[in-house]
């Protein structure tokens, strides 16, 4: 933990110029903007917070880390990708409320600030690589997690963009959380602006398919969990099952839990009726991987 601790110190203080947001962090890593990341979203117009805790337009990348309760350290760490339908940011309840608790049951948390795709579907998961590689960097072993222990956890969006990530990526995640992800561009299953942010003019049949990550799995694909509920209006259902059938067709090892009410977005809010049963089938979950 000492280790980390001094990484994170020197990263903060080289990331110098990042946006002083103050969710309770150990640490901010500013990862780049548009002139300095491998491709840009397009996007020339400042950032904008129409509600609190609500971030539209992104177009810097920043990385907001909390270290592990060292008593409880799970010797592993957790890369949050916020839903917003590839519009905006949830920060609060699919973000940084999220990874403050992982990090006081023991698991250190990394919330993405990610560029909006704004028909650039490459970016956001450059994003996503670049975050795990630096986690991957900042383990510590024996005093904290390992390198070969970061997995990623995303939402709706977020979610998309997690099993993107585990699919598609480079430098695939260790194992993924899924919360009520997008996973198809079928028109009659999807979340129409979803994949209408990821590809704006790019979308075609083709793309759809491509981008329907279930049609992406391999056996190489890590471990997931997914969790959703029944009566989801917003993204259906069938996203989930469609990711959890391509995942076990290929071997990969899957868990996935089906509440019966909550509807699409309930994050770690206490209105949601199974809050604790998520955690603690979380944490069950987490605690059982090899």
């Amino acid at each position: 933990m000492k280790r980390l601790s001094t990484i994170l110190v020197l990263l903060l203080f080289s990331a110098a110029t990042a946006v002083a947001r103050n969710y309770g962090q150990t640490a901010t890593v500013r990862i780049w903007d548009n002139t300095t990341a491998p491709h840009s979203n397009g996007i020339t117009t400042p950032e904008e917070e129409p509600r609190p805790n609500r971030l539209a337009k992104t177009s810097i990348t920043e990385l907001y880390i909390f270290a592990a309760d060292k008593a409880k350290d799970k010797g592993m760490a957790i890369v949050i990708c916020p839903g917003g339908g590839y519009a905006r940011l949830s920060m609060d309840t699919e973000g940084y409320l999220v990874a403050q608790w992982l990090a006081a049951n023991g698991i250190t948390a990394a919330v993405l600030k990610y560029r909006m795709p704004n028909g650039h579907p490459e970016v956001p998961l450059e994003d996503a690589e670049q975050a795990i590689r630096i986690m991957r960097g900042l383990a510590s072993g024996a005093e904290g997690y390992t390198s070969e222990r970061v997995g990623i956890m995303g939402f709706s969006a977020g979610g998309h963009l997690a099993a993107y990530a585990s699919t598609l990526g480079k430098c695939r995640p260790a194992f993924s959380v899924l919360f009520y992800p997008v996973i198809t561009g079928n028109p009659a299953k999807t979340h129409k602006g979803t994949f209408d942010n990821l590809l704006r003019e790019k979308r075609t049949t083709e793309t759809e398919f491509y981008y329907s990550l279930q049609n992406q799995v391999t056996n190489e694909t890590p471990q997931t969990l997914l969790l959703l509920s029944d009566d989801d209006r917003t993204v259906p259902p069938e996203n989930s099952i469609f990711y959890y059938n391509a995942l076990k067709m290929h071997g990969v090892k899957a868990s996935m839990h089906i509440y019966p009410t909550g509807g699409h977005g309930w994050g770690i809010r206490d209105r949601f009726k199974y809050k604790s049963q998520w955690q603690e089938a979380l944490l069950d979950w987490l605690s059982n991987l090899k």
